[in-house]
């Protein structure tokens, strides 16, 4: 087999595994929201204080893996009059942290490969990291002045009756027919969904990365470092663009991960691509918020764009809280390398038993 036909099937071979994994991230989305969607609107409802739907926030982007339809769920709280704006705001905050789960999920595929683990839990925490800071910065001052509700309010005020747009997510389109598939056979059972899902998941990453670093990796690399990762604007641009593309931040970084696992790309270059995914997710519901003519998802969808832009301006302007983030997702990984059950503490006590018990104290 001569080299030329190595490399194009190495290439379809990567594209193969990319779907599978695409599908992985949806069916385990799809599991926890078979587990949990009535749940999470029960406990949306039950929101008393900002602090309550700060954490409350967390534990339910966390359960259903979509920051997107937390938010949907608050935008429908906040025009049925159960919610309003100022109290939904905290839960927006919250559910910016609780959809770094996937890519932390993610990371575990590579479990079984010390140095691989190290470099994708860095990947995938960093995002965590940031989002954490970016609430601990910016809650405090919302909740003193209410200074994203006030100027979001103003924005939905100007852009309320612009008429928005509505896209399907080509990632979606592709991946939903076999996702739908799959779920109708097993008769919609969320554990057996899950299962497979991490079957999917761990399988596809571990031939993807072996692909990535034999054979695709000549060809990507110079891509990456040359064009699209060449500065920090540039990944920040592009985390923007793809995450308007697909629809989905927890894709989007998620799909970094495993190149980030393989060596392809480093902290300092996923680290402004993954704010820009922070961006990107906003921008989607937006658009979509602008389709309906009204002032309250309007202005809930603003204030998540405002939250993401504020915390980007501050943190990564500010070049000693810029390196926070970067400093403690390496010192987890290096810990994660050495202790390995570590990801799946950390997942647990993060994304759900810190919330839970600080929901019942602060109730």
């Amino acid at each position: 087999m001569n080299l030329r036909l190595k490399e194009v099937l190495a290439i379809l071979g990567t594209l193969g595994l990319l779907y599978i994994f695409l599908v992985s991230i949806g069916l385990m989305g799809a599991s926890f929201k078979l587990f949990g969607k009535d749940f999470a609107n029960q406990i949306i409802s039950y929101t008393s204080s900002p602090f309550v739907g700060l954490f409350i926030g967390i534990l339910v982007t966390s359960l259903i893996q979509s920051s997107s339809t937390t938010t949907s769920m608050v935008v429908g709280m906040v025009g049925g009059g159960v919610l309003t704006v100022e109290t939904a705001i905290p839960i927006i905050m919250g559910a910016n942290i609780g959809t770094s789960i996937t890519n932390t999920i993610v990371s575990m595929g590579h479990i079984g490969r010390k140095e691989e683990l190290g470099r994708a839990f860095a990947a995938s925490t960093i995002h965590d990291f940031f989002n954490l800071l970016s609430v601990l910065i910016l809650f405090p001052l919302q909740l003193t002045t209410n200074f994203l509700g006030k100027f979001a309010n103003w924005l939905g005020i100007v852009f309320v009756n612009t008429g928005g747009l509505k896209f399907t997510s080509p990632v979606k389109t592709i991946t939903k027919p076999f996702i739908t598939w799959i779920i109708d056979l097993v008769d919609k059972q969320p554990v057996v969904v899950l299962i497979i899902g991490l079957l999917f998941l761990f399988i596809s990453l571990k031939y993807l990365v072996t692909l990535l670093k034999t054979m695709v990796i000549k060809q990507i690399e110079p891509l990456f470092d040359q064009y699209i990762f060449k500065t920090a604007i540039r990944g920040f641009v592009f985390g923007i663009l793809l995450t308007v593309m697909v629809q989905s931040s927890s894709i989007t970084t998620s799909i970094l991960v495993p190149l980030a696992g393989a060596g392809v790309l480093t902290l300092h270059q996923i680290y402004p691509y993954t704010l820009g995914a922070n961006i990107g997710t906003t921008i989607t519901a937006i658009l979509a918020s602008l389709v309906t003519g009204e002032i309250a998802p309007v202005t809930v969808a603003f204030s998540h764009l405002l939250f993401n832009v504020t915390g980007i301006v501050i943190i990564y302007g500010i070049p000693f809280l810029r390196k926070i983030p970067l400093i403690l997702a390496q010192k987890l990984a290096n810990r994660a390398m050495e202790k390995r059950w570590i990801p799946l503490v950390y997942i647990l006590v993060v994304f759900f038993i810190i919330p839970i018990l600080l929901i019942f104290i602060t109730r």
